[in-house]
């Protein structure tokens, strides 16, 4: 009996530490549970905020290339005049140009190219006519006098007005500046001339050759002789440019 008690109570003693550390197992269990559930549910409020942050940004962004899309985008163009305060600023192919710096070679036949092609809208279009003047009576002054000439003085007609010529191109103008520098040279003898192609660029002829532009001649030399009278011509025509 004595051994049974002692048995019985050791047993007690030995089950006592197991179930302590089954209860504290499963408490801690759930309470891991719990706090990773509460981390999820944090976790899942986080997430859904910035999706919908995320939402916002885009429909902003929509909005804003919608409204970019409807304006449309500044084109700048290969030429343009801004008045800037009072003041004329140039642009070339989109890009400012500092006048006040003054304008490289490169810019000074980019300009030049740039209004040969204006020029043929100038000189094609018709101008507008103008109104007839107001109607109104118009006194006639009285007759002179004949006046009795002698018959020895001659009989002077009046001569009729010549229209004036029509202004030079500008191509006409190199061309004509062409002719002069090449007078008693090697050149001279080489029918080389300048003319203005349709689409109002330069064109250079030797003979029955013809070179839609200027790069393409492979004389050297008359290559050197036009590129001279272009550059005469922009100091004569463009001083300061």
């Amino acid at each position: 009996m004595i051994e049974g008690i002692d048995l019985s109570i050791l047993v007690y003693r030995c089950l006592i530490p197991i179930v302590a550390l089954l209860i504290g197992w499963v408490i801690g269990f759930f309470d891991s549970n719990n706090r990773t559930a509460k981390k999820i549910r944090e976790a899942e409020g986080k997430s859904e905020v910035a999706i919908k942050e995320a939402q916002k940004k885009v429909a902003e962004a929509e909005e804003r290339l919608s409204l970019f899309a409807t304006t449309g985008a500044d084109d700048p163009g290969l030429l343009r005049l801004k008045d800037e305060s009072g003041q004329l600023a140039l642009e070339l192919d989109g890009e400012h140009i500092d006048t006040a710096a003054g304008l490289s070679a490169e810019q000074k036949k980019r300009l030049i190219g740039l209004l040969s092609l204006v020029r043929p809208w100038l000189e094609g279009g018709q101008p507008a006519s103008a109104p007839p003047p107001p109607s109104r009576t118009v006194q006639t002054p009285p007759a002179p006098a004949p006046v009795i000439m002698s018959s020895l003085t001659p009989e002077v007609k009046p001569t009729a007005k010549k229209a004036a010529p029509p202004p030079l191109s500008i191509v006409e103008q190199i061309d004509s500046i062409l002719q002069k520098r090449m007078m008693n040279t090697l050149l001279a003898g080489q029918d080389i001339r300048l003319q203005e192609s349709h689409e109002g660029g330069v064109e250079v002829m030797i003979g029955m050759k013809k070179y839609s532009t200027v790069e393409e001649v492979p004389d050297a030399a008359v290559k050197s002789a036009i590129r001279a009278a272009i550059d005469e011509w922009e100091k004569t025509y463009t001083p300061g440019l």
